[in-house]
């Protein structure tokens, strides 16, 4: 019988099915469960793409979780169906609204409710900003970032500096632990973290630093015996 964290897989799977429970966001009698070695696959359908994403953070917070497959499928319901012209519509009311997105450089296409996002921000954060701005709209069934990182040229062992500094700066509990690697603007961020929690502050680090494009997460979480 596998165990993670001292929990066998049954155990992690109902601890899964509660968390979702307990998140109003989730309509958790919508989505399977299955759990290997730690590994958490989530099925069925919900009614928004918010909701898919909900149902995947929500797997991640359960404690001995190593990886979330994410299966769900969006199926939108008559009532909140959107024409892709009265989403484009919604979508560029969001970004203009956000003041962490650069909304006149960001250009989106949108195929039966499916949106792509292209263009160019200067920072990785801002990337993540416009995508998250078009997560809730209602009709939305996926989206597709292809932002582009668009910073001015800075050394590779400044970056990987201040990235290391953050981590320091911050106390992260596995920062002596963790390697980083900076090459044409890519932070590889590599080592073991104990949860998801401390792997979403390692990448934080990397995150809102200057000179990152892109982030290569590497980061394996091995949880504490």
């Amino acid at each position: 019988m596998q165990r993670t964290l001292g929990k066998t897989d049954a155990q992690i799977q109902q601890e899964v099915l509660q968390e979702l429970k307990w998140d109003s966001r989730v309509e958790e009698t919508d989505v399977g469960v299955e759990v290997d070695q730690g590994v958490v696959t989530l099925t069925g359908a919900v009614t928004s793409y918010a909701k898919r994403l909900a149902a995947q953070e929500a797997a991640h917070r359960v404690s001995g979780v190593l990886d979330v497959a994410n299966d769900i499928q969006v199926k939108i319901p008559g009532t909140l169906e959107r024409t892709d012209t009265e989403i484009a519509q919604a979508i560029r009311r969001a970004l203009e609204w956000d003041v962490l997105v650069a909304a006149d450089r960001i250009q989106t296409t949108i195929e039966k409710g499916i949106v792509t996002l292209e263009g160019s921000v200067d920072f990785w954060y801002q990337r993540e900003a416009a995508e998250r701005a078009v997560h809730n709209l209602s009709g939305v069934r996926q989206v597709t970032n292809k932002l582009v990182v668009s910073t001015p040229p800075i050394g590779p062992e400044a970056v990987k500096e201040a990235i290391e500094q953050t981590l320091e700066r911050r106390a992260v509990r596995t920062a002596k632990h963790i390697q980083v690697a900076v090459h044409d603007g890519v932070a590889t961020v590599s080592g073991a973290v104990h949860s998801w929690q401390e792997k979403q502050a390692v990448l934080a680090a990397a995150r809102f630093t200057q000179g990152v494009q892109s982030i290569e997460d590497q980061l394996r979480i091995e949880p504490e015996a």
